[in-house]
């Protein structure tokens, strides 16, 4: 099956539609995963340590792959490498379940990581292609399908293992759903052509342009992360809310970030994006002041669905206007800038708990809530036509 040649013309809403699918895939794909690293932790009779040693490959993964997906997209079509991308996705989603012994996990998790890699930055540059087919903002709607896949992969992961299925059944089941969907809907995607680069060290930096758009990633990425790790330690530990339903910072700030991305795109097409990103900005920042100040279960809620809406539409509107580089591809415009943006998101939240075991939790936040200010300072220096 070739994935090379353009193919009949399609509408904008079809090539739409085909693109939100493997937005879908790529979060479904990824929360059926996370729904059962409980289990598996259990399987091989990890402990806390050994367990976040072995997540660690994912990410190593993912992140020393970046140049080469840049590369890869230089030379073939977006659509090619998310076609592939998609596959190797499955593959070696169905491989966590029969990994039975620690480095055999070790081994699969970090091609998981490359896989991700592969088919996220590739169906982000397939958004970009998309997103210029029409005169409106709809690259926030892509983000939070991906957010919403996340949801529903959660939802049948609880009911798989109320019903005592096997990880290895299950992740397979996905697997096999996610190839069918790849093979019906690859298709129905658009041809990009790759645009031949200037033969570089596979290792650089991002263009001076785009130097500006990978620090508000790294800023928004770090603060998503931390949410995603810490939100729930913050309600137990500072809240002094019980384990049992400390969660609940957790499940506030998913909920105001998914609404964030299906809301964004209005904000975009009615304020502009430089005035949604200073706005994001100001979110995450007085979200997590608000945290840090007032201690307490309603203003922390609150303050967590500040940050949910502030780091919502931060990283598709980025790629939107990264896209729009005129000295590289968008597919490698993109990777260009994960590559620094993806450092946040597995370099902070780390730092958060050494701060937090030296100074306390509060302070940690409180420092966070900086790169909200940073994101808005950053956002001035954007040149109004990459807007």
């Amino acid at each position: 099956m070739t994935t090379e040649q353009p193919l009949k013309m399609r509408t904008p809403g079809q090539l739409r539609l085909a693109n939100a699918v493997f937005f879908f895939l790529s979060g479904f794909g990824y929360s059926s995963w996370a729904s059962r690293i409980p289990a598996i932790k259990t399987q091989l009779h990890l402990n806390e340590a050994q367990l976040g040693g072995i997540l660690f490959a994912m990410p190593v993964g993912l992140l020393l792959t970046l140049p080469v997906t840049g590369r890869l997209l230089s030379k073939h079509s977006s659509r090619r490498i998310m076609f592939f991308g998609s596959l190797f996705y499955s593959v070696m989603l169905a491989g966590i379940g029969f990994a039975n012994n620690v480095w055999a996990l070790v081994a699969v998790l970090f091609c998981f990581g490359v896989s991700r890699n592969l088919f996220n930055i590739s169906t982000n540059a397939q958004a970009v292609a998309v997103q210029a087919l029409y005169d409106r903002s709809i690259m926030a709607n892509f983000h939070g399908i991906w957010s919403l896949a996340g949801f529903a992969g959660a939802a049948c992961g609880y009911f798989m293992v109320y019903y005592n299925i096997g990880t290895q059944w299950h992740l397979l089941g996905v697997s096999f759903i996610l190839v069918i969907f790849t093979l019906l809907y690859i298709k129905g995607t658009i041809y990009e052509a790759p645009v031949p680069q200037p033969k570089k060290k596979l290792f650089t930096l991002p263009d001076k342009s785009l130097l500006i758009f990978s620090l508000i990633c790294f800023a928004s990425m770090a603060c998503e992360n931390t949410m995603y790790d810490w939100s729930s330690i913050y309600f137990n530990k500072v809240v002094h809310v019980p384990k049992s339903t400390a969660t609940a910072g957790f499940v506030v700030y998913m909920v105001a970030m998914t609404l964030g991305r299906f809301l964004g795109d209005a904000g975009v097409n009615r304020f502009g994006i430089k005035n949604i990103l200073r706005a994001s900005g100001t979110f995450i920042f007085c979200g997590l002041l608000m945290a840090v100040l007032l201690p307490y279960t309603i203003t922390c809620m609150v303050g967590f669905v500040l940050v949910g809406l502030g780091v919502s539409c931060i990283v598709p509107m980025v790629f939107q206007m990264a896209g729009r580089s005129t000295t590289m591809s968008s597919g490698t415009a993109l990777a260009s800038i994960s590559s620094i943006g993806y450092l946040g998101f597995l370099v902070v939240p780390p730092f958060i708990g050494f701060i937090a075991q030296a100074a306390g939790l509060q302070l940690s936040f409180g420092l966070i809530a900086l790169l909200g200010a940073l994101v808005i300072l950053l956002v001035y220096n954007i040149n109004d036509s990459n807007s």
